[in-house]
């Protein structure tokens, strides 16, 4: 089913979400909305509180970007990303590896607006899948940079957190407006 993506100035998405106790059946339902939802609206990565659900649960597929590359290693070996596609991680624990570097980002909570965000290059991640099954590998590029972006959202954490000082300031005006506007229709649905 495909939900709606709450966009800037929903509470929910400064929720810390509440970690996954068991992966059962209504896990694997979330999982499966979040990633019809995630391909309806022609995102890499959407996370449960980008449906209002404060949990640690998020999907990602990079398969379609050839712009930016990614990569992957599965017990220290390059690994097809293409086959390792579509990821659903829940309670997923990163660690950066190596550099940090500058690359563009945008957010489905955040429509057209786009900056660009400093983060590690390459990740370990360890969490479980949508049957519950264990998994971890490490990951670059576009990849790695979607799994740290998603994982702040199961922390509360947005985007625009993380952009330099200049760039929200360039952005003010729109994120003012879109969290006015997020903000009025909240209240024009609860006076119904």
């Amino acid at each position: 089913m495909i939900l709606e993506v709450v966009k800037y100035g929903h509470p929910t998405l400064r929720a810390k979400g509440a970690r996954v106790e068991s992966v059962n059946a209504e896990t694997r339902k979330l999982v499966a909305d979040l990633f019809e939802t995630m391909y309806a609206n022609k995102g890499v990565g959407l996370a449960a509180q980008q449906v209002a659900v404060a949990k640690q649960i998020t999907v990602i597929d990079v398969r379609g970007v050839k712009d930016r590359p990614s990569t992957l290693e599965l017990d220290g070996k390059p690994a097809d990303v293409d086959a390792f596609m579509p990821l659903a991680l829940i309670n997923p624990e990163i660690t950066p590896v190596g550099a940090s570097v500058a690359g563009p980002e945008g957010c489905l909570s955040f429509p057209e607006i786009f900056g660009d965000i400093t983060r590690p290059e390459t990740v370990d991640v360890k969490a479980l899948d949508q049957h519950g099954k264990l998994i971890q590998f490490r990951c670059g590029g576009l990849l790695a940079r979607a799994v740290q972006h998603e994982t702040d959202h199961l922390n509360g954490i947005l985007f625009i957190d993380r952009m330099d000082r200049k760039t929200k300031e360039e952005l003010r005006y729109e994120l003012d407006e879109l969290q006015a506007a997020t903000k009025a229709a909240m209240k024009s649905r609860s006076h119904r």
